[in-house]
């Protein structure tokens, strides 16, 4: 199973040090979500992230640092997708030069599983899935849905929004590729500590990480 960590979209207290402390764990990915930083702002960020971390590292937006900084990827948003030609040319050039930087998207919808994108990606986020309050389905998804997608799809499939220690043997028997954790950290005391229990339970599961 993939597990992947999104960061917090604003800032959170000893960032960075959680961040090295997550990457000595065993995370092998780790997205930089942050909407509201600059590109300058962005930069200083990874910088502040040990270099030899820098190649497990996906960000959101600003991609042309992905190739400055030789990070893991890019993710692309809905927003990528409606740029104008001249930044959609910019978006290829950073494929062209760096054929070795993944690139992943994200669906909020079942049905855009199947919607031919003008590119190919490494993986997609399926989002948001659980409730984190009731641990319930979000509205519009259902179990025998998901699987059937999960099947369906040619798509590598990782589940966002709402997962936390209790939804791991759910996501395994729907059929995920993996899973995103974001709320279930950083709404913790110890995220870094939170993460090493999830890595736990995977591994008394008999789950192997990727």
């Amino acid at each position: 199973m993939k597990i992947t960590v999104i960061s917090p979209a604003i800032n959170f207290k000893k960032e960075h040090e959680i961040i090295t402390e997550l990457f000595k764990n065993g995370l092998t990915s780790y997205h930089i979500r942050k909407p509201l930083y600059s590109k300058d702002t962005l930069r200083k960020y990874v910088e502040k992230i040990p270099e030899q971390f820098h190649g497990r590292i996906i960000i959101h937006s600003h991609h042309t640092l992905a190739r400055k900084f030789n990070l893991l990827g890019v993710h692309y948003s809905d927003r990528d997708f409606e740029l104008s030609f001249r930044n959609w040319w910019r978006e290829k050039r950073i494929a062209l030069k760096a054929n070795n930087i993944i690139k992943i998207t994200s669906h909020r919808k079942l049905a855009t599983l199947y919607e031919k994108k003008e590119m190919n990606f490494d993986y997609v986020f399926l989002m948001p899935v659980f409730d984190p309050i009731t641990g319930h389905y979000q509205s519009g998804y259902y179990e025998d849905g998901l699987k059937k997608a999960i099947q369906k799809s040619k798509e590598k499939i990782i589940v966002l929004g709402g997962v936390d220690i209790n939804k791991i043997e759910k996501i395994t028997e729907l059929g995920f590729y993996g899973m995103g954790l974001s709320s279930c950290l950083w709404d913790k005391e110890g995220p870094a500590e939170e993460f090493q229990k999830i890595m736990a339970r995977c591994n008394e599961l008999g789950i192997t990480i990727e």
